[in-house]
């Protein structure tokens, strides 16, 4: 079994016009911590629901050239949403997991 990094895809390896994928890395500075990294990628998630918004009205009103830059941006924010959510449910799993420790 080999690990893969963070943000590969073997299925996509060779396709182009995708976007950049990051990977998670360690804060760059003392000062920046976990609640940065946090804010941070709410940011990015809100500004990929901005593009697929934005994407939806161009493709409604027909200005739209390709529908597929449509598709890619509106599965790109559900999947980043849904691991948004899957983040905030294990952090309250754990929060309440440390609320019931007995002291």
């Amino acid at each position: 079994m080999s690990i893969m990094p963070v943000g590969f895809t073997p299925g996509l390896a060779g396709v182009t016009g995708l976007p950049a994928m990051t990977s998670i890395s360690a804060p760059s500075s003392a000062g920046e911590g976990f609640g940065q990294m946090v804010t941070d990628s709410l940011e990015k998630l809100q500004g990929l629901h901005q593009n697929s918004d934005k994407l939806a009205v161009q493709a409604a009103t027909g200005d739209l050239q390709d529908i597929h830059d449509y598709m890619i941006a509106s599965t790109e924010s559900s999947v980043a949403t849904e691991l948004t959510v899957a983040v905030r449910n294990k952090a309250v799993e754990a929060f309440t997991e440390i609320m019931r420790m007995q002291v």
